[in-house]
């Protein structure tokens, strides 16, 4: 399975609601707190494309987008062939 990364915020329901699909699916991943780490929130916004806001999620090298676009992608069977790739 291929690294999982999110950039989030713990005031965030969105990245709440992204964690919980990941979490329901058995995947680990690594979250990156912005708001303890604020030096890490302009390296989420090189790596998301100039996106600022969270979640910013990553699988393997793969920029996901946000939580809406996770849902998105396990709604057309497109998440799962993602992580196993």
């Amino acid at each position: 399975m291929k690294p999982v990364e999110l950039y989030t915020s713990p005031l965030c329901g969105f990245c709440h609601a992204a964690k919980r699909l990941l979490t329901q699916k058995g995947v680990s991943f690594t979250e990156i707190d912005v708001l303890t780490n604020p030096g890490r929130k302009a390296e989420m916004i090189d790596r998301a494309g100039g996106r600022r806001t969270v979640p910013q999620i990553f699988i393997g090298e793969t920029h996901v987008g946000g939580c809406d676009d996770l849902y998105e992608l396990d709604r057309a069977g497109k998440l799962d062939p993602l992580l196993a790739a």
